[in-house]
Parts: C-alpha cells; sequence; structure tokens
C-alpha cells in the first residue's frame, strides 16, 4: 500500500524528539514577535517618508532567514506544525497498518493521541 510519507514515527521517536521541538518551538515564537516589531518600525519609517533601508530591513531580513532555518527542521524530518500560537505537531505514524498522525501540543507532557489523516485535531483519540 502506498504511504503519503516517507517517514513514520513510533511514539518513541516522537516522544525523544520533543525537548528538542519545545526549543523550536519557543523560539519560533520569539521570532514571530521580533518580525512584529520590525514591520511596526519599517511601517513608521515608511509612513514618515524616511528611507526603509538599513539595520531595520537587515534585522528582518535575518529574522526571517532565522525563522526559514527552523521551518526546514520540521520540513526535514517531515513533521509538521498545525498550529504555532498553540504549538500543535503533527507526527506521520503507522497504527494497526493506516497512516496517521501522532498529535501533540505544546503543553502536554507526552505523546498521547492520534487522529486519521482527514479528521485533524477534532478526531483526537488516546494513543
Amino acid at each position: 500500500m502506498k504511504h503519503r510519507f516517507d517517514k513514520h514515527y513510533t511514539r518513541d521517536e516522537a516522544r525523544a524528539l520533543l525537548p528538542q521541538i519545545r526549543k523550536w518551538l519557543e523560539r519560533l515564537t520569539q521570532l514571530r514577535h521580533l518580525l512584529d516589531r520590525h514591520e511596526k518600525r519599517l511601517g513608521a519609517l515608511m509612513k514618515q517618508g524616511h528611507d526603509a533601508g538599513g539595520q531595520t530591513v537587515n534585522d528582518q531580513v535575518r529574522t526571517l532567514a532565522d525563522v526559514q532555518e527552523i521551518l526546514a527542521e520540521f520540513q526535514h524530518r517531515q513533521i509538521f506544525i498545525k498550529d504555532l500560537e498553540r504549538g500543535l505537531v503533527d507526527f506521520p505514524a503507522i497504527i494497526g497498518g493506516k497512516e496517521v498522525f501522532l498529535c501533540w501540543e505544546q503543553d502536554e507532557e507526552d505523546v498521547e493521541f492520534w487522529h486519521d489523516l482527514e479528521s485533524g485535531f477534532g478526531g483526537r483519540e488516546r494513543l
């Protein structure tokens, strides 16, 4: 049977990545706040008719590059961020011969839920 994903995680493999994923999600949240600040600063400069080049743009480009770098870590591992605000992440897995997602949210201690590929968070069931 053909699967949608090349990589499938066991619960233990997903669990082992949680400390790193927590760090990445925290960093993404910090970077998002930083981007908001850069955009406000750029918006203010442009409203006043100033040249919007220089340090602010450099900072924004560097911040975006940092965001891309972290997102690439998720993409490379085929781990999906479903909701950055909540830190909601899905790991492709096989349960009972069927391709599903292990589902984890940032405030959860452990990987305890799964859902099928279509149902999403609303269809979560306990492992």
